[in-house]
């Protein structure tokens, strides 16, 4: 039966018991008032009929007046036809022989007084009759108030257990089967998925347990051909993990290993036969190699290590695995939000790359070094020759001796630039460090390039802010930054501009900064300009340099734990700028 029936049944039930109930009430209630009306219409009448026939007698004398017999007469008919009781049909017709000797003419008046007398007989035993009936009826009538009270009492319980039964157990027809199916789903989300509903009634229910039970089946045979897959995917994540040359490691979000390959194992030396599942500072604590790597906080470190009696170098790289966390906590959608599962922490071997970046950083030095030697003795050449001692040369070959030097020029600088790129590479950069006054090494950074702004007509404008602390750094190397600041300046600033060149101090740093009022630099090229080799694109008006004068006077100024950055806009010139740490000074060197 479906439940829209069962409800309509239900309720109908419901309307039976109440409508039986009022029927009932009803009839009994119109049993009582009928008794009631039986009592006034019949017995009360009587006795108002005797009233008013006594009451003609009392107030006339006799003989009557024709008046008085035609009201007597009058109540007397209407007795006749009120007759209900027993022995009340004698007393009237009694009362009849008595009223007929009272309105005749002809009687004496002693049989007229004996009838008065008679009469007032008849109407008191009429009115002991009604009386006597009222006094009864008025039994019967509480009796049947009785019996319909106990009978109403007797139906209204029952109907009452009747309801109070239905309204206890009816709502169970539809409660029983919805937390049953609560309970299902609470197991099916607790991946219980052999949970099965059983309804053996043929309505909506049934059709929603066969919809759960199907559900459930599917979900079951789901999870075992998934599970199936997931084995063997983990399967094949392993092998591709045991194969791989780097040294791979996986920890969980309780800092257990989840996988190591052997890679790994034998550079961390770790020789225990089950580590998978082990928690990580089991090995840690007598691992220091081990304890580096897991206290790595992301991004990419170096780490040297000795395998075999060799160096190798080794690089590595932590990521943490984030996955979405499904939680059913709201009403509409599944909320996704992010957990952490653990770190992967891969060691690259970069011992071959190191080997040939070594291999490289040597080659370019030797080669650097090689060339200085030719190209000093080429401008040694080029100064021979234009000296006029040795012959007067034509304004053409004049022309040409100066490109001649100014490539000879430019190539000194770069392998100059190069020398000390290697000598950065190879950690070998020799640092004098000085007490030295930060208006003395723009001084000497001037007067290396005075000359080449004077030939552009480019104005020099220093600012110096005045007691500025000393700094402790390598005036040579340092001087060295501001001239390669100052040399680009100049050659991206248009003839007849300026070049500010300002010093200034800042939270215990001395900050040295070059301003130019040139074109500006793009911002996607701002972040790359201290990269090796990059260089921004000209427009072929101006000549590029190698792209290693910027890279170089970064390496310098962090190893004097110094910064360097740049700030430019198109249009608005460009300011190249570097701090150094203000030199603390004792009491003695104060005095």
């Amino acid at each position: 039966m479906k439940i829209k029936n069962k409800l309509r049944l239900g309720f109908g039930f419901l309307f039976v018991v109440v409508m039986f109930f009022g029927a009932v009430s009803i009839f009994y209630i119109h049993q009582i008032s009928d008794s009631a009306k039986v009592i006034l219409k019949n017995n009360y009448e009587s006795l108002s009929f005797a009233r008013e026939m006594r009451t003609v007698l009392d107030e006339n004398k006799l003989p009557l007046t024709n008046g008085a017999q035609a009201q007597f007469g009058k109540q007397l008919q209407l007795q006749e036809a009120n007759i209900t009781e027993v022995g009340e049909k004698e007393a009237t017709e009694a009362l009849e022989k008595d009223y007929d000797v009272l309105q005749s003419t002809t009687a004496a008046a002693a049989p007229q007084y004996q009838a008065q007398y008679d009469a007032r007989a008849q109407l008191r035993k009429i009115e002991q009759v009604n009386m006597r009936a009222i006094v009864h009826k008025n039994e019967r009538a509480q009796a049947s108030v009785k019996e319909a009270t106990l009978f109403l009492g007797f139906v209204g319980s029952f109907t009452f257990l009747v309801l109070f039964s239905f309204s206890v157990n009816f709502p169970g027809f539809i409660a029983n089967p919805l937390r049953e199916l609560i309970d299902g789903i609470r197991e099916i989300s607790h991946k219980n998925y052999n949970q099965h509903l059983n309804f053996n009634k043929n309505d909506e229910f049934a059709e929603v347990a066969t919809a759960f039970n199907d559900m459930a089946d599917r979900l079951n045979e789901w999870e075992n051909t998934n599970l199936a897959k997931v084995m063997s995917e983990k399967q094949r994540i392993e092998t591709i993990i045991e194969q791989m040359q780097d040294a791979i490691i996986g920890l969980n979000e309780k800092q257990e290993i989840l996988f190591i390959n052997t890679v790994a194992e034998n550079i961390l030396n770790i020789n225990e036969q089950k580590i998978v599942g082990q928690p990580a500072e089991k090995f840690t604590a007598t691992n220091d190699l081990f304890k580096s790597i897991l206290a790595s906080n992301g991004g990419i470190k170096s780490f040297k290590i000795a395998l075999a009696g060799k160096e190798a170098y080794f690089q590595l790289e932590s990521r943490e695995i984030v996955i979405p966390n499904l939680s059913p906590q709201t009403s509409d959608v599944l909320s996704v939000a992010s957990r952490s599962a653990g770190k992967v922490y891969i060691l690259r071997n970069i011992t071959e790359f190191k080997e040939r970046d070594e291999a490289k950083t040597n080659f370019i030095a030797t080669i650097s070094h090689e060339l200085k030697t030719p190209i000093s003795s080429i401008k040694m050449s080029l100064k021979l020759l234009s000296d006029e001692r040795v012959g007067v040369s034509n304004p053409q070959q004049i022309e040409l001796l100066e490109h001649i030097k100014d490539d000879s020029d430019r190539l000194l600088k770069i392998t100059s630039e190069l020398l000390d790129l290697s000598q950065v590479e190879t950690g070998n950069i020799q640092l004098n460090f000085v007490v030295s006054d930060p208006v003395e090494i723009v001084d000497y950074a001037l007067n290396s390039v005075r000359f080449n702004a004077e030939q552009k007509g480019i104005n020099l404008q220093v600012i110096a802010h005045p007691n500025l602390s000393k700094v402790h750094a390598d005036m040579e190397k340092t001087a060295w930054v501001l001239v390669n600041f100052l040399s680009n300046a100049l050659r991206y600033s248009p003839e007849k501009s300026k070049v500010v060149i300002q010093v200034s101090e800042k939270n215990k740093q001395v900050i040295f900064s070059v301003k130019d009022f040139g074109k500006g630099i793009d911002e996607q090229y701002q972040k790359r300009l201290f990269e090796r080799y990059f260089q921004v694109p000209t427009d072929g008006q101006n000549k590029s340099g190698s792209g290693l004068g910027l890279a170089i006077s970064k390496d310098f100024i962090e190893a004097q734990q110094g910064k360097i950055w740049v700030e430019s806009a198109i249009g608005e010139g460009s300011m190249f700028c570097f701090s150094l740490p203000a030199h603390k000074m004792d009491m003695g060197q104060k005095a």
